[in-house]
């Protein structure tokens, strides 16, 4: 097998599962109410762990939270949630486990009111990704006004699990914000 030559981000290098989740997905806008709940569910159970530990559990949370279909969530039973903290595909955190269900809750107010979680949260940042040019990976920055900004209103909204940190990885998961380094070869892709 020959070396892949292609520059990335540095964070991308550390496993086969991250290189392919940078390769095709990180930093690509993404306009679908199921998709950016995935995100902000997955952003959320993130917290305190590596990427890598939610990335290699991700089909789990698919399988277990109905492939992310908010009104199916918003549905979920306690009992279905307890049982899910004994399911070891998954970061068997309480608040993490109910935060799926409850966001799933808010997500759906926000769509009566909006139209979309689309519209909502892309409007974060006026409906298009934000292209940044950065160098070197110590230039990137864990959280942005605009990410404190979407954490507050989350929250206000019943949101939670929704730092500003969280919202700033997940606006460069769903491509609100370009974060590639400019030498990394996804930069003028997404």
């Amino acid at each position: 097998m020959t070396a892949d030559p292609r520059k990335r981000c540095p964070w991308a290098e550390a496993s086969a599962l991250e290189r392919d989740y940078h390769d095709r997905e990180w930093g690509v806008p993404r306009h679908d109410d199921r998709t950016l709940f995935e995100f902000i569910t997955l952003e959320g159970a993130q917290a305190g762990l590596s990427w890598r530990t939610v990335l290699s559990k991700r089909e789990r949370y698919r399988e277990a939270f109905h492939g992310f279909d908010i009104e199916r969530v918003a549905r979920m039973r306690d009992a279905e949630l307890e049982k899910l903290l004994k399911d070891e595909g998954l970061i068997r955190n309480r608040l993490k486990i109910v935060s799926t269900r409850d966001n799933a809750r808010a997500a759906l107010a926000i769509i009566e009111h909006h139209g979309s979680l689309d519209a909502w949260l892309w409007g974060f940042v006026g409906g298009a990704p934000v292209v940044n040019r950065w160098v070197h990976a110590s230039h990137v920055p864990g959280r942005t006004a605009v990410s404190d900004r979407m954490s507050r209103e989350l929250t206000r909204h019943g949101f939670h699990f929704v730092g500003s940190t969280i919202c700033y990885a997940f606006m460069q998961a769903v491509g609100m914000v370009n974060d590639h380094l400019v030498g990394c070869f996804r930069h003028d892709e997404v």
